[in-house]
């Protein structure tokens, strides 16, 4: 058996190799394919199948990528830049691969196209240079964003070119926005009347202030905006450009519901020891009775920000949150032993007794607030 065994493998191991060669030529991922034969010549110089490959492949990967090329240039797009920048890219690690292996390079004579890649910066930066001239000229926070996408694209293709990270500040300072967040407004139809409003408009309150220190406040350098709750809008004479209003809407803080259920505990205790000194055991059992005191409140708040010049919504969100409570205690009956730890704290709880609306909004502006930040930062970031 073995006598077949071991000629089976090495015919398997043969048909592999072989099959691996052929596949130099007939994989459809070419640009791979051509690394993948420099990469075997140069682990192995006299790998004859990636020797007759390599002459094959890379000029029919230079002439598929000057196609690309060819027709790039053809389009009117700028961002015609960035493919031709690209193409000429992998063109040079070809060269960079096959002109750093010695035996690669003996087979082909690649072409260097760091020129290439150089002029084609040179005219991308100029071209995106003068778009950006274009749109700082024009009035409007769009087209200033515009104006500084394209100046950062010439900086990048060329670091330092001309004078695009001044113009960039020029079209940063032109796109910032004077937003004023205004205060909470409830809309909502409060259900439970009983509660009272004792701090309520703090809350309010307290939930704009928060907004516009934790977004920067006049001197945000987080985002193209200044942020300004009303009043301080009005003492610093500033005029906005966007308005934010906060509208709290369908808040329900329902009344406790209260549900009372008993449930038996038992547990095994010593009771002493027998006439050989030997410990004895005895179950205990108590009865507890729970009484459970529970609610959900809900709320929804509206976020709407508006342009105030042209009227214009910029953004119109609403985000749900709930707050769940609930409070446990309980009496026993029978024998203590038989209560677990748990048990005992549900009998010593102190009733601290439900949460005044104060706190309960509290809760519910806490979950809310994230979502109306991320909200507000979305709209005014680039």
């Amino acid at each position: 058996m073995k006598q077949l065994f071991y000629p089976l493998i090495t015919l398997l191991v043969l048909a592999s190799c072989s099959t691996t060669k052929k596949d130099y030529l007939s994989r459809s991922d070419e640009d791979k394919t051509l690394f993948d034969a420099v990469k075997a010549i140069s682990k192995h110089a006299d790998d004859s199948n990636a020797i007759k490959a390599l002459p094959v492949l890379y000029p029919l990967a230079e002439q598929r990528h000057l196609k690309k090329i060819n027709s790039y240039n053809t389009y009117k797009e700028i961002s015609r830049w960035d493919k031709v920048i690209d193409e000429y890219s992998i063109l040079q690690k070809m060269y960079d691969a096959i002109a750093n292996d010695a035996a690669a390079s003996r087979l082909v004579t690649a072409t260097n196209y760091q020129n290439s890649i150089y002029d084609s910066k040179q005219l991308a930066a100029g071209d995106y240079y003068q778009e950006g001239i274009v749109f700082l000229d024009k009035p409007g926070r769009d087209d200033a964003k515009k104006a500084y996408a394209y100046f950062k694209k010439a900086d990048k293709w060329v670091p330092g070119f001309k004078d695009a990270k001044v113009k960039m500040d020029a079209a940063y300072q032109n796109a910032i926005v004077n937003v004023v967040i205004n205060q909470v407004q409830d809309n909502s139809f409060f259900f439970n009347t009983g509660w009272g409003n004792t701090g309520y408009n703090y809350s309010n309150e307290y939930f704009q202030q928060s907004l516009v220190r934790e977004l920067g406040g006049k001197n945000s350098s987080r985002y193209p905006a200044n942020f300004y709750t009303e009043w301080d809008a009005r003492r610093d004479n500033v005029k906005p450009d966007w308005v934010v209003d906060l509208t709290l809407r369908n808040l329900d803080i329902p009344r406790p519901i209260s549900n009372s259920y008993s449930r038996n505990a038992s547990n095994t205790v010593e009771d002493g020891r027998d006439s050989s000194g030997r410990i004895t055991y005895k179950t205990v059992y108590a009865t507890l009775y729970i009484t459970r005191q529970s609610f959900t409140a809900r709320a929804e708040m509206e976020v709407n920000i508006t342009d105030v010049a042209t009227r214009r919504n910029i953004s119109n969100n609403v985000y749900r949150n709930d707050y769940s409570w609930q409070e446990e205690h309980a009496t026993y009956s029978g024998d203590s032993r038989a209560l677990n730890g748990t048990d005992l704290a549900m009998i010593n709880n102190n009733r601290t007794g439900e949460p005044n609306k104060e706190e309960v909004l509290s809760e519910l502006y806490r979950k809310i607030y994230p979502q109306v930040k991320n909200c507000i930062s979305y709209a005014v970031d680039w």
